[in-house]
């Protein structure tokens, strides 16, 4: 069935994934490296009292990058339920960690309902002591909402630990005492509830709660040692805020967003509109011991939107902030080290990134040409970001040679022959103070052929709804090795919404089949839609994706009201009592499919009238 208020058909795409590129811009005087890349669907980040730099991976792995390079053995994994925004979210080091080895994650167990925990682990070096997991905090049952589960973790001076938990979807829930969702929470380092928590004397109340009225509290932090506590909560349809952290504060959600003059709620200290970007993550503020950057950054907050890539510097003082870096991609977490460096997670790139202020204004290599396969007849395009003051100048070489004509940022092969294989490729960055010169990339041509996939169910032309099992299954083939197996298989989901996304189900490999639900809760808009990617890979390791979209964003149905066409979906406000006719032309034909009207969601005829009700009600149109 089809629904003219929202359902449109499925779209169907076929092409290559190319994963964004940091192209950062920065201030002068700063230059970003990459620390380390490949880490699958990170979340958030923790540096060591010893440098090493702890990192979430949605899927259940804590990565560990120890001198700049990301070890292969992850520090734990564990099971987790991590669609949509579930999974490993949280990490924090006890602040004696180099006594306790104590390390803090927040994550969702699966389970029917699945819920958050907060647990603790004792290091053994780079890997977890066997059988050491404490569990400190069960959180509530979650809803079938996916999304809006905070996560983040810190140590506050009071040697106390606070955990930013969502709403679950459910604004509801941010104003409940009786459960922890919509919450800041705070507890002893052995789980055990501070005394002097805001309501450790209700009666009703969970002892647990700091504060409350909270959305998504994705990230917060504390200024240096002190209790001085930033939140940034990600907002609805208007307002990114970022809240000062006190003690039984109420934050106003669901009933207000963004500035307030209600007595009741704390207004956000510093808020930004829609226009400027979607969602307020990584936040932290420049207090080290040692720093790095020059004396006017110390003591500014800085904190990055997930969408519009932007890292901004808030001065609390004057609760204004100024821009930093553009261009980062999606920054989900940002910490500062004891080098003094400014260090954040891009979830784009799958990489932790470092900004530091240097008086040495050569260019920096930030992300380096990579070795690449492709079939014979192929094309093949090698690319350099880097770091420093422009205009960059760029040359680039082949076997040591330089390439002629070869002067940009990027170098392409429109069609690789055998004799390519094995060409060694780098690039030489300049600018006005000076050069680098990049690592090698190797590339590989052969003539084996790459593999065909498609994706089979759901076929084309399905719409979703709250609440459907979406079953995928797919084939593919390789001219040389025939049917592929299902370990030839990777899927993923990404939930899509107006320009961003939203990862539903992280790239997951070995089977040709597979289902997952809709949640009921969550995003309201109706310009979103789900889009499911399908990679194989072939026994030489060539790739080919494809992907579809369904969606329920408006298909341009019309339904007529007072014999006025409207085309769907549309609000209209009316006195109570009054009759209007509605009326469901049928058939229609748009983008090529013909539609044909099968009921109303209130049972009336194809054109009936309604008497207009005394509250908001929806009146929806099933087309087949």
């Amino acid at each position: 069935m089809h629904q003219a208020r929202l359902f449109i058909p499925i779209v169907f795409l076929l092409y290559s994934l190319s994963f964004s590129v940091s192209a950062a811009t920065l201030p002068s005087g700063f230059i970003e490296t990459t620390v380390a890349s490949g880490i699958a669907s990170p979340t958030a980040m923790a540096i060591a009292p010893d440098g090493r730099i702890f990192v979430c991976s949605q899927t259940g792995a804590l990565r560990v990058i120890k001198n700049g390079v990301l070890l292969t053995t992850p520090f734990v994994t564990l099971s987790v339920d991590s669609v949509g925004e579930r999974g490993l979210l949280g990490v924090a080091f006890d602040p004696y960690f180099t006594l306790t080895h104590y390390i803090y994650l927040y994550y969702t167990v699966p389970g029917t309902p699945a819920h958050n925990r907060v647990v603790r682990f004792t290091a053994n070096g780079d890997v977890v002591l066997a059988g050491s997991r404490v569990i400190l905090l069960e959180l509530n049952p979650l809803s079938t909402g996916t999304n809006h589960n905070g996560g983040a973790l810190h140590f506050g001076a009071d040697g106390n630990l606070y955990i930013a938990v969502g709403d679950n979807a459910e604004g509801s829930n941010s104003q409940n005492l009786s459960n922890l969702l919509g919450k800041i929470l705070r507890l002893n380092s052995d789980g055990t509830i501070p005394s002097d928590n805001p309501f450790v004397q209700s009666t009703t109340a969970r002892h647990e709660i700091w504060a409350l009225g909270l959305r998504n509290p994705f990230t917060f932090a504390f200024r240096g040692t002190t209790n001085f506590m930033y939140i940034n909560d990600v907002g609805q349809s208007t307002w990114e805020e970022v809240d000062l952290g006190q003690a039984g504060a109420n934050y106003g959600w669901p009933a207000t967003e963004g500035p307030t003059t209600n007595p009741a709620y704390q207004s956000p200290i510093y808020y930004y509109g829609h226009s400027d970007g979607c969602a307020i993550t990584g936040g932290t503020f420049y207090s080290p011991s040692t720093p790095n950057f020059p004396p006017s950054y110390v003591g500014k907050y800085f904190f990055g939107d997930y969408c519009s890539g932007f890292i901004r510097m808030l001065d609390p003082s004057t609760a204004k902030a100024s821009g930093f870096i553009t261009g980062a991609s999606q920054p989900v977490d940002i910490q500062v080290g004891a080098d003094g460096s400014l260090y954040y997670l891009a979830r784009g790139t799958k990489s932790v990134m470092k900004v530091r202020y240097t008086t040495n204004l050569s260019p920096v290599i930030t992300t380096q040409p990579s070795s690449q396969l492709v079939s014979v007849g192929y094309p093949v395009t090698f690319s350099v970001t880097a770091s420093g003051p422009t205009p960059f100048s760029y040359q680039w070489k082949r076997n040591g040679v330089n390439i002629t004509g070869a002067t940009a940022r990027t170098y392409r092969i429109a069609s690789t022959t055998l004799s390519d294989d094995g060409a060694r490729f780098r690039v030489r960055v300049s600018n006005a103070y000076g050069s680098i010169l990049s690592n090698v990339a190797t590339l590989s041509v052969t003539s084996d052929k790459p593999p065909v996939g498609q994706i089979l169910t759901p076929a084309q032309g399905t719409t979703y709804f709250g609440g459907m099992v979406v079953k995928y299954s797919g084939s593919a083939s390789d001219y040389e090795d025939g049917d592929l197996p299902a370990s030839a298989f990777t899927w993923q989901v990404d939930f899509h919404h107006d320009t961003h996304l939203h990862p539903f189900i992280a790239a997951t490999t070995g089977s040709k089949t597979g289902t997952f639900t809709i949640p009921t809760r969550g995003e309201t808009s109706s310009n979103v839609y789900y889009r499911i990617i399908l990679k194989v890979t072939d026994s030489v390791g060539l790739t080919k994706t494809v992907s579809r979209d369904f969606a329920t964003y408006p298909a341009g149905l019309q339904i007529t009201l007072d014999g006025q066409n409207r085309m769907t979906p549309f609000t209209v406000t009316g006195v109570v009592g009054i009759k209007r006719a509605i009326a469901a032309p049928s058939p229609q034909t748009v983008n090529g499919l013909s539609y044909v009207f099968q009921s109303w969601s209130d049972g009336g005829a194809r054109s009936h009238e309604i008497s207009t009700p005394a509250v908001d009600t929806t009146y929806t149109a099933n087309f087949e």
